[in-house]
């Protein structure tokens, strides 16, 4: 049985983009190191609606964000000088280190030909030696990416390492992070390899030891338990943990071992020491003016990454 079931709350991350918030949540603020988890979609776009979605240059510490789709297409610009227009199966890999910029805007001609979208975004913490690192962007396509197929499974290793298998994207810390469709009917243990694991149903619905659970829920195991997930109807499930870092502190899209540090974020975001993308500088999302939290606490992020 699970130590803990996490529902997803809704909640707004642009003018018309909502999400299933997952990560934090007031009972547990981490899963290994994933601090922060959000999944937009499956949503069918209107024309007029898409440039409303965009989500502004905004600034990052101590943290990488992950970037994931299952549908759709999203254009990332960051102060690197990046620009990279992401893709159902590929991953956007951005170490935020000792400070980033970045916007997330829903513009390409695809997105706007196919008109639906659907993506999980998470934030990874940083350990603390590496939390003021320079920051870095990657793009991992698809056949970069490690993937296992079996009678009624399908799995994609995003990042990590796995049911023996290991991936090629960088991290920081040990973790696994994983994209499962299972066919109805078909099992599933959990890999065991990791002290701290979650379970995300974004489509379907399992039964673990005679217990229902369904779309939108997360469902949180330590090490000692060894469940077999089944699917009672087709899933589609994103599985994730590792071992943890410790208390982080978080405030808006700042993450930082260290309250001070959070204070310095919030001064350089507001007097311009983080620069904006250089290719999306005309606009911002300013500093917002409420206090900042530990992962003792409920946190507001107000930004999807």
């Amino acid at each position: 049985m699970p130590e803990l079931i996490i529902n997803a709350r809704r909640a707004a991350i642009s003018a018309t983009l909502e999400v299933r918030r997952i990560l934090p949540f007031r009972e547990r603020r981490m899963v290994g190191p994933f601090i922060f988890m959000d999944h937009a979609g499956p949503l069918t776009l209107q024309p007029a609606e898409v440039t409303a979605m965009d989500v502004l240059p905004h600034p990052h510490i101590g943290l990488s964000t992950v970037t994931y789709l299952f549908d759709g297409r999203v254009t990332h610009r960051d102060s690197l000088g990046s620009l990279q227009t992401i893709r159902p199966g590929e991953v956007n890999w951005m170490t935020a280190g000792k400070g980033i910029s970045h916007s997330e805007r829903f513009e390409d001609p695809e997105l706007l030909a196919n008109s639906s979208l659907e993506m999980v975004q998470t934030w990874v913490a940083l350990p603390e030696r590496d939390e003021e690192c320079e920051p870095t962007f990657a793009n991992y396509q698809p056949e970069q990416l490690t993937t296992y197929s079996d009678k009624g499974v399908w799995i994609r290793l995003i990042a990590g390492d796995a049911y023996g298998l290991k991936s090629n994207v960088s991290t920081h810390s040990p973790l696994f992070y994983l994209h499962v469709k299972l066919d109805a009917g078909t099992k599933l243990n959990l890999p065991r390899e990791h002290s701290e694991r979650g379970v995300y149903i974004a489509k379907g619905e399992l039964e673990i030891a005679g217990r229902e659970y369904s779309m939108g829920q997360m469902l949180v195991f330590s090490r000692t338990e060894n469940p077999i997930l089944t699917a009672t109807k087709d899933c589609t499930l994103m599985l994730l943990g590792g071992e943890p870092l410790g208390e982080r502190f978080i405030w808006w899209n700042f993450v930082s071992s260290r309250r001070e540090r959070i204070e310095q974020a919030k001064a350089d975001w507001k007097e311009g020491r983080i620069i904006l993308p250089p290719n999306d500088n005309q606009e911002f999302i300013p500093l917002p003016e409420t206090r900042f939290r530990s992962t003792g606490e409920a946190p507001q992020p107000e930004a999807l990454s």
